[in-house]
């Protein structure tokens, strides 16, 4: 593979442009970004597994994935996508298992760094709350097949 490292800045504007942190002020994004580790993942890697628990959320900088519930495809998820945020809560089973169809970048964010963020800067738990909650009802709008 051959991506470079993203810079502060470019990693503060992919973490601004993803949807969880779009309220966050330019200090948080910061502070997310530096906490942010930045991984490189081959095709065919599963990022994450149905059922099994979860310790980290992951932003997608570059390549795409695959999204299945069982069978089941549930998304396509392509730069500037995000998945895994309920593990930064509670540290629970997975939702879906994630394939990297491509070679991927990603910035991931531990729960353990998560905790670390909420812990200096309370203010960025409010907003990830909001941000979550707009997924959610966007997700409960969306059509059904």
């Amino acid at each position: 593979m051959a991506f470079r490292r993203k810079s502060k800045d470019a990693k503060v504007r992919l973490l601004g442009d993803v949807a969880l942190f779009r309220l966050c002020t330019r200090r948080e994004l910061d502070r997310i970004a530096s906490l942010a580790e930045e991984i490189e993942a081959p095709e065919g890697k599963v990022l994450t597994r149905e059922g099994e628990p979860g310790w980290e959320f992951f932003v997608v900088a570059e390549g795409h994935a695959t999204a299945h519930r069982g069978s089941r495809k549930v998304a396509t998820i392509g730069p500037g996508s995000f998945f895994g945020e309920m593990s930064l809560l509670d540290e629970g089973p997975r939702s879906a298992t994630v394939t990297a169809d491509t070679d991927m970048h990603l910035l991931v964010l531990s729960s353990r760094s998560f905790s670390q963020l909420i812990d200096e800067v309370p203010a960025v738990a409010r907003r990830i709350l909001r941000g979550m909650a707009e997924r959610l009802r966007d997700s409960e709008q969306a059509p059904t097949h």
